[in-house]
């Protein structure tokens, strides 16, 4: 208890509640793809802060989403990028392999598939401070110093992603305003600076997120597996000063989920996700079906990297969102899936925290 009375822990969290301008410490997790604005603007209104995962986005579309949200709400979002990989080496034999096992998936892959373009960085970077966020994020790597210096100039917080206490401290050193700690219990893309680690060093939400706090100095959110009160309690207990969810969030009507997706997400046990390069080519948790489990099989070749991959798959998961076949579909989950409810997302909010409080008060 603090000299007032109050638990240690509900004075750190309104802490941080107080500098980023919201009323309850849940952040919706920003979702390449996934993020419509009707889903943030519902989160926002319901006291938390919304979010944008802005990797496929170009810079209008960046500036709409941000119009869009702003529309709907007065409260608070981020902007996320990935911080980008060095340039995937190509091989075109192992690319061959690939596309052939791909065709009895979906329709044939031509070759030109892999080279789709993501777009450019520097211009959705620049775009994302003429947004003027409350946060601008990133995931899989650092800011440059000169970001960092852009974004504090003009009052915007950075938080930063990170799998591992060593991606913490470099991102308190680089000059992060707070540390995402994501578990391997995450749905979506891994988060680990290094694609090559992401699958080797694979630390549970709980191990990690004790371990970051007494490691760095800044608040610590915690991010993944999280989707009900309960979880949000035992983070804040061990040192967070706020959750950040995304499968939690992904029932609901704001979501726009696709109905297929959105069912799975209800019947997927604990066990029922894998991590997998399969979809994009850089790992990410998902629901296991049957394309995921086939391209784990023994014999099964080797995705290509990370966008090759993505784009090499596009066909086979546009076909299969279409036809509604969720065996083929890119369903990104955490752990918690199965606790995602199908209701509104400003309810789900609210009540992750009213139920949360419960347990600390």
């Amino acid at each position: 208890m603090n000299n007032d009375g109050r638990p240690a822990v509900l004075s750190r969290v309104e802490a941080f509640t107080d500098r980023v301008g919201i009323r309850i410490p849940i952040l919706l997790a920003p979702m390449a793809g996934a993020c419509p604005p009707s889903l943030s603007i519902a989160v926002a209104n319901a006291g938390g802060m919304g979010a944008c995962g802005a990797l496929l986005m170009q810079p209008r579309e960046i500036l709409a989403w941000a119009d869009e949200f702003r529309r709907g709400s007065s409260g608070q979002f981020q902007l996320n990028l990935w911080i980008r990989d060095p340039e995937p080496v190509r091989d075109a034999e192992s690319e061959q392999r690939q596309r052939e096992f791909l065709a009895a998936w979906g329709p044939a892959v031509p070759p030109n598939a892999g080279d789709s373009v993501l777009p450019d960085f520097d211009p959705q970077c620049r775009t994302m401070l003429e947004a003027r966020p409350k946060v601008i994020s990133s995931i899989m790597g650092l800011y440059s110093p000169s970001f960092v210096a852009e974004m504090k100039a003009r009052g915007i917080l950075w938080f930063a992603a990170a799998t591992t206490v060593a991606e913490a401290t470099a991102a308190e050193a680089a000059g992060a305003d707070a540390i995402v700690a994501q578990g391997m219990e995450a749905g979506g893309h891994r988060g680990a600076f290094d694609a090559a680690a992401a699958e080797r060093e694979m630390v549970g939400l709980f191990a990690l997120l004790p371990q970051v706090v007494d490691a760095v100095k800044l608040p610590v959110i915690a991010a993944g597996g999280i989707a009900d009160g309960r979880g949000v309690a035992a983070a804040m207990i061990l040192g967070a000063s706020a959750v950040q969810i995304g499968t939690g969030f992904l029932r609901a009507p704001e979501a726009k989920t696709h109905p297929a997706y959105a069912d799975c997400l209800g019947r997927t046990e604990s066990h029922q996700t894998v991590v997998t390069r399969a979809f994009s080519g850089r790992p990410g948790r998902g629901i296991a079906n049957r394309y995921a489990v086939a391209c784990a099989a023994p014999g099964a070749p080797a995705p290509a990297p990370y966008p090759i991959q993505r784009g090499f798959t596009r066909a086979m998961r546009d076909e299969a969102v279409k036809s509604g076949d969720a065996g083929r579909m890119q369903m990104w989950a955490g752990q918690a899936a199965k606790l995602a409810q199908a209701r509104p997302a400003g309810e789900i909010a609210q009540q992750l925290w009213c139920d949360a409080q419960s347990v600390l008060l």
